[in-house]
């Protein structure tokens, strides 16, 4: 009878002599990659995207990075002001989702400290540390915005998407590849709250989609009394109503590089939505043929409508004489009535400056606005900046400490006042990326980060997309997109009226 071999003679034989094998590579890598007085280097390290001392919300993804640098190796140590430590090590920055958010709860109200050490051929160097302040103020669920070629001159391929910010997740909600030739565009949500939906569709199915409450409608909002169909949303604070600028819209195309497209309109005026009874009401100060208006916004109380006004001048010869005011008039959701007259909150046409996309923090306190030299295309003027007005003192400031050297545009509040998204041009000059900063109570903004993704350098540099009119939603939308794309396919649509 054969005997088994003793269990030691098979430990000793098969598996001590690879595990020993292991158990020495690992102690030499470790003795060669130990940071052992690493050679100091004055100042934060060169990371992209650049969180250096950005304020980040208790629910955000991780914020994953790498150097602009060259380097073999970079190896971050992050320690909790209050408790807990993260440690990554690699030839970029990708934490585990799990444990940074685990780091993320244990130091809610206080400071994660990031310690960057880089390996070149002379050894390991070490930036100053660097701090990121982790707020209780948490972000909405995620942001929705239209993905476009940054020239604008053709639909291209662009939709409508959705993006989770407790993580990288991005869905598309509505894409003109569905119907061919369709441009998305004009989408807002009812105070970051998807239940209210309305989103523009042009081209040859063109139509306005109005979804209430889990239904939906596809609507044709250009009627004879109209200069178009309705453009530029924004919801009462009811939900009652939405607000509307009607266009007649030109673009033309510079030949500077700073300068490439200018949008501008021949006429255009403010309307207001009744979804309930498919009516649109206007009112004769908001319908003036001496003047153009555009971007309504209704207050956080919704009894004032906010919107932009010029002069009307000679279009396309006069466009850089236009210059839009801030104004608003009285509305009253109980019978949907306008004021009586026309008041003007920032008279900026005086000083050869132009207000456009007006947004009133929700809880009344504030409105930030875009101010750039003239016309209300700021998307692409280098110089527009970030505004704030104060509502209850009448003061107003730039945002210095969010705007860069370059484009600053479009943005949306979240829901609690205390986030904004915007977009930018800082990066290149060329593509509008999205970004987040947080307000306090003192009403100041802390320094803007980008949207965290995955892989950033890669993501970015593969992207060939700007990311155009975010706004926050507390829930995902919901949209059946094969449904949607059949009922637009249909042209069946509901005529909305004149009051």
């Amino acid at each position: 009878m054969k005997k088994n071999k003793p269990s030691h003679t098979l430990w000793s034989k098969y598996i001590l002599p690879p595990l020993v094998i292991a158990l020495s590579v690992w102690f030499w890598l470790s003795q060669d990659d130990a940071i052992d007085h690493p050679r100091h280097q004055s100042g934060y390290p060169p990371i992209y995207p650049d969180y250096c001392g950005v304020t980040i919300p208790c629910n955000i993804a991780p914020m994953n990075f790498s150097l602009e640098t060259a380097c073999d190796k970079v190896d971050v140590q992050i320690k909790g002001g209050r408790s807990g430590s993260l440690h990554v090590r690699g030839k970029e920055v990708l934490f585990v989702p799990s444990k940074w958010q685990a780091l993320l709860a244990q130091n809610v109200g206080d400071t994660l400290h990031f310690t960057v050490c880089t390996r070149d051929k002379e050894g390991w160097v070490q930036y100053d540390a660097f701090p990121m302040p982790v707020t209780a103020d948490s972000i909405p669920y995620g942001v929705a915005y239209r993905k476009i070629a940054p020239g604008y001159e053709v639909y291209s391929h662009m939709g409508i998407y959705e993006r989770s910010l407790a993580d990288y997740r991005e869905r598309p909600l509505l894409e003109n590849t569905q119907v061919p030739g369709m441009c998305l565009n004009c989408h807002t949500l009812h105070r970051t709250n998807p239940s209210r939906l309305s989103l523009h569709i042009r081209g040859k199915h063109g139509a306005t989609l109005m979804q209430c409450d889990g239904q939906h409608e596809l609507l044709n909002t250009k009627t004879d009394s109209t200069l178009s169909a309705c453009v530029y949303p924004y919801w009462h604070p009811s939900g009652e109503y939405i607000a509307y600028s009607v266009n007649n819209t030109r673009q033309s195309f510079h030949t500077v590089r700073e300068e490439r497209i200018e949008v501008f309109d021949l006429a255009s005026d403010v309307v207001v939505y009744h979804p309930a009874t498919h009516r649109l009401l206007r009112s004769p100060l908001l319908q003036r043929s001496e003047s153009f208006e555009t971007f309504p916004v209704f207050s956080a109380d919704g009894r004032k409508l906010y919107f932009c006004s010029s002069e009307a001048r000679e279009i396309p010869s006069g466009y850089q004489d236009i210059h839009y005011d801030l104004c608003s008039i009285d509305f009253n959701p109980t019978t949907g009535a306008f004021g009586q007259q026309v008041d003007t909150l920032l008279k900026v046409s005086t000083q050869g400056k132009s207000i456009s996309f007006p947004r009133p923090s929700y809880d009344g306190r504030y409105l930030v606005y875009t101010l750039s030299d003239y016309g209300n295309f700021s998307i692409w003027h280098k110089e527009a900046d970030l505004w704030l007005l104060d509502l209850t003192q009448g003061t107003t400031r730039p945002l210095s400490e969010v705007n860069s050297d370059d484009t600053e545009s479009f943005h949306n509040w979240s829901a609690d006042s205390r986030w904004m998204v915007f977009s930018s041009r800082r990066g290149d000059g060329l593509y509008t990326r999205l970004y987040f900063t947080h307000m306090d109570e003192t009403g100041h903004f802390s320094k803007p980060f980008l949207m965290p993704q995955k892989r950033p350098w890669e993501y970015e540099d593969e992207n060939i997309y700007s990311y155009n009119v975010p706004d926050f939603t507390s829930t995902p939308i919901q949209l059946d997109r094969r449904d949607l794309e059949k009922e637009i396919l249909s042209d069946k649509r509901v005529q909305v009226e004149i009051n």
